[in-house]
């Protein structure tokens, strides 16, 4: 069992989750959750990259001169690449690259995420945190007494438009919904800021066998 403390908002310890590792896994599948942070890196890639090959550059396909009796080396016509001008040598095509996981491999990656934040002593459950207004100010001193400096995944139970709004300004804050969490955010992030009803979603989120 792992014992993850609470936090109130002004950072004091008021209480202690004990938590089965067993719900996440037991161990943290460090091949699966490369596998799975590779997946949603090319997913965000946009694929956009493209350059002109010798058959999309302008130019005349005429060869510039006869093959022999000139005394020149060889030479085709403007558009190969190695002229000024011409197209580029295997020239990007601008495909975007896709590859996917099966939907058990992504909770899987997602509780080994977890996991390692747990074992890490990053994962920190926050009670009673709140919001009538959007506040930036105040979200930072709740980061601030939690001693959170670095980037940081706040997960909540639900969506809440005046916490969202709270922390979107803050640098390296990234607000997520527990229902909508995923390997990658949890595992390049440095810490994560859990609220308490999120974490009992977590913890009694169906299919984590």
């Amino acid at each position: 069992m792992l014992d993850v403390p609470v936090y109130n908002t002004d950072g004091d310890k008021i209480d202690t989750l004990s938590v089965d590792e067993a719900r996440f896994g037991t161990t943290v599948n460090t091949a699966l959750l490369k596998q799975a942070i590779t997946v949603y890196e090319d997913a965000r890639h946009p694929g956009t990259a493209a350059t002109r090959g010798r058959g999309q550059v302008a130019g005349s396909t005429r060869k510039l001169f006869r093959q022999k009796g000139t005394g020149n080396a060889r030479r085709g016509n403007l558009r190969t690449n190695i002229m000024r001008g011409g197209g580029v040598a295997f020239a990007k095509s601008g495909v975007r690259r896709r590859k996917s996981l099966p939907r058990k491999m992504r909770r899987k990656a997602l509780d080994s995420a977890i996991l390692a934040k747990l074992l890490g002593e990053n994962l920190l459950v926050v009670d009673g945190l709140a919001a009538e207004e959007p506040r930036t100010r105040m979200m930072a001193e709740v980061l601030g007494k939690l001693h959170i400096n670095r980037s940081c995944l706040l997960t909540l139970a639900a969506n809440d438009e005046n916490l969202y709004k709270s922390a979107r300004n803050i640098p390296d804050v990234t607000v997520r919904v527990a229902a909508e969490l995923n390997a990658y955010d949890v595992a390049t992030r440095q810490k994560m800021l859990v609220t308490r009803d999120a974490m009992n979603a977590l913890l009694e989120a169906p299919g984590r066998e």
